[in-house]
């Protein structure tokens, strides 16, 4: 190997990197708000990428009616819980129906009524990337309401059930949404830089440049505003959080949709420079919880630094072994437990 190719896999790690970074910390905050591992992650990543493709080719995504479809149903199992809960409709009246209408009936409708208007019209890039992200995203606080709220207070293990079903169910649907085949979106960033002789491709500059900015902003929410302050309330202690009126329910139905707009915008990121079918989100989105593993699913710095490992690791390895690149990169999941393992031994020894 040259130092020539050894850079330009170097590139393709970091930035590959970037994206496994940004997912692992969408993975440690679901987990340390809701302790639910969330497996069907890379879905989203897979779903938001397609859904672009379908929009570029003048075409109303199928996502749309899966979005209408999942709202319906959610705004039903609000009507049967309502009605079951006879106490608090007295005292409360009707108004979390009213609320559950306009999350689940009217914004579903209200997006597909737009994409369907701009689907005959002059194709342009941001529209058509925020229509995909305003499509695929709401599905979020769907699925926690359907698969995850009603099993809040369950322990992970049953959550990681939940999660892995809830990411089968989207795999299929994924086939039926878009169909066997890969495809990739339209280029966004054709240009290149030149760094000490060395050729940068824009694409990687630009997937760079957005993961920084979204950690960034993810940083300033958390530690500046309100919403932020309160799902590290809910993280560091639940109950404590319940007693102050943070509602736990709420908490989780935000960090799953900050996690799944995340994970949207990694979609996008990549959707121009990868081909992707139904069954890639797999394995971008272990790839992410490898990452996470490696943070301990509690520290962000440690799951980004794990993420860019696993980036490099698997842009040399694709090189040196293409044949084992997912086995080398799932394996450093082994050591790490088996460390965590003997600590927690440790410690439980000395108490």
């Amino acid at each position: 190997m040259n130092p020539t190719v050894a850079l330009l896999l170097a590139q393709d790690g970091i930035a590959t990197g970037a994206i496994y970074a940004l997912l692992a910390m969408a993975l440690v905050l679901v987990f340390a708000v809701t302790k639910i591992p969330f497996i069907p992650i890379g879905e989203f990543v897979v779903y938001t990428a397609l859904t672009l493709v379908v929009i570029q080719a003048n075409q109303v995504p199928r996502t749309v009616w899966l979005l209408i479809a999942a709202g319906c149903i959610a705004f039903i199992t609000d009507i049967v819980a309502f009605v079951r809960e006879r106490d608090r409709a007295a005292s409360g009246g009707i108004a979390p129906l009213w609320l559950s209408a306009a999350q689940n009936l009217l914004l579903p409708a209200v997006i597909a009524a737009i994409v369907t208007m701009l689907s005959q019209q002059p194709r342009i890039m941001p529209v058509d990337m925020l229509m995909a992200v305003l499509i695929v995203v709401p599905l979020a606080p769907i699925i926690y309401r359907l698969a995850y709220q009603p099993l809040v207070s369950a322990n992970p293990l049953v959550l990681f059930m939940v999660s892995i079903a809830v990411h089968f169910v989207m795999v299929g649907l994924g086939l039926n949404l878009f169909g066997p085949d890969g495809d990739r979106a339209e280029p966004y960033a054709d240009w290149q830089l030149e760094l000490s002789g060395q050729i940068v491709r824009g694409q990687v500059v630009m997937v760079l440049v957005a993961a920084v900015v979204l950690m960034v902003i993810l940083y300033l929410f958390f530690a500046r505003t309100v919403p932020g302050k309160a799902l590290r309330a809910v993280a560091v202690n639940r109950i404590g959080a319940q007693l102050v009126g943070i509602g736990t329910a709420t908490s989780g139905k935000l960090a799953i949709t900050l996690a799944c707009l995340i994970a949207a915008l990694c979609g996008l990121l990549i959707s121009p420079g990868v081909t992707l079918n139904y069954l890639s989100g797999e394995l971008i989105g272990l790839k992410g919880f490898v990452a996470a593993v490696l943070g301990g699913f509690v520290s962000y710095p440690l799951a980004v630094a794990g993420a860019f490992v696993v980036g490099l690791l698997e842009s040399y390895t694709s090189f040196w072994a293409s044949a084992l690149k997912e086995v080398i990169v799932f394996s450093m999941i082994i050591p790490i437990l088996l460390l965590r393992t003997f600590a927690s031994r440790s410690d439980m020894g000395e108490h």
